[in-house]
């Protein structure tokens, strides 16, 4: 399965969006843009549809988006309904789901809900109950199991979805298990690393690490353990002239091998959608050039969707990549726009000349300020 179209509607820095999604995307714009905000409406589905996470509540009220008022985007005009609407596709079946919200006494609610299967509408809300009793649009049927067995197989997709922008402070800090489970942020990743079976675990770690050695050729041996308070910690062996003497935990990585490691053990596991952000921070050019690869090599082993947000430069300099999976997040006076580079015949002239796909595209997506302009010193 994977997301075939994206449609938002008043969803923060978009007015009005409706792109459609290849296997693999890279998503290039200017700070603030709206590439990260783009990744969090589908984000935001998976929030709403994974069991235990708290539903349309707690997406709603989370850290990151703080409320409806915060999440409804300021280009807003009259209708203020936030609308997300996306298309999944399988071998068997096409799915749509189209989610309208809006805010009651601070609270979300459901203004509208539908499903379709294979073009025919499975669901259409709200229902006469939701009207006897509004209190029940307070929650979708998306992350109800009694009200989706019609469509359980989209909801347990959506459910699946994994977003990845792994901080090393967060990960190094000794009270890191004390944040709410879950932590896109990766306070969270080494305990999801030690509850995977050991056998598994550590075969996967055995290929990190042989696929580490690229990048750092002193590094051994990689192993998570639990300390003597049941904490895990990520232990690395590393050459060294005494025997025995080269064992570093978190605290001793730096913040690109620990951004590696985390790169690593989330291309080898799962099938589910994949959002990561800046993949490239913290990494020598050289690694960088290789993530393309890496994540090409990814999605032949476990067929999945990859969406990118990425500024490198060296990223987007494989030859590999086509204009189809570049979409450029371009802001405007209404709200940010996402203009697919295939139809940019401009980009198309620029790689026919010779140029790389990154050259070509990335100073097209430079503040507009700073096309003419250098970045002036504060007086």
């Amino acid at each position: 399965m994977r997301i075939r179209r994206l449609l938002l509607e008043n969803w923060k820095n978009f007015r009005s969006v409706d792109v459609e999604l290849p296997a693999r995307a890279f998503l290039v714009g200017p700070n603030a843009s709206g590439k990260s905000n783009l990744l969090d409406a589908i984000r935001f589905l998976g929030d709403v549809a994974r069991p235990g996470a708290g539903g349309l509540q707690a997406a709603v009220g989370s850290e990151r988006r703080q409320g409806m008022s915060q999440i409804r985007s300021l280009h807003a005009r009259t209708k203020s309904d936030v609308v997300i609407e996306i298309e999944v596709g399988t071998e068997t079946a096409e799915w749509r789901y189209r989610l309208e919200m809006n805010a009651d006494k601070k609270a979300a609610r459901v203004v509208r809900e539908v499903v379709h299967r294979d073009g025919k509408v499975l669901l259409t809300r709200p229902l006469p109950n939701d009207v006897d009793d509004p209190a029940l649009l307070a929650q979708t049927h998306l992350e109800q199991l009694s009200a989706n067995a019609n469509f359980r197989p989209l909801a347990e997709f959506l459910a699946r979805i994994t977003y990845l922008h792994l901080v090393p402070q967060l990960l190094r800090d000794p009270q890191r298990f004390e944040l709410v489970g879950g932590d896109p942020l990766g306070s969270d990743f080494l305990r999801r690393v030690a509850n995977v079976p050991k056998k598994t675990r550590d075969a996967r770690l055995r290929t990190i690490c042989r696929a580490m050695r690229v990048a750092v050729p002193s590094l051994e041996q990689l192993q998570v353990d639990n300390d003597k308070s049941g904490v895990p910690h990520l232990r690395g062996q590393f050459k060294h002239w005494r025997p025995n003497a080269g064992w570093q935990d978190e605290r001793q990585f730096s913040d690109g091998t620990l951004r590696l490691v985390a790169l690593l053990w989330i291309l080898t596991d799962d099938q589910a959608p994949l959002l990561l952000e800046e993949p490239e921070l913290s990494l020598n050019a050289a690694v960088v050039r290789e993530i393309p690869r890496l994540l090409h090599r990814a999605m032949q082993t476990r067929p999945r969707q990859i969406l990118v947000s990425t500024h490198s430069a060296d990223l987007l300099a494989d030859r590999g990549i086509a204009l189809e999976e570049i979409l450029m997040v371009v802001p405007a006076a209404e709200g940010s726009r996402v203009v697919p580079a295939a139809g940019r015949k401009d980009i198309q002239v620029l790689l026919d000349e010779g140029l790389d796909p990154g050259a070509a595209v990335l100073p097209l997506t430079a503040p507009s300020g700073m096309q003419q302009r250098k970045l002036p010193f504060p007086a």
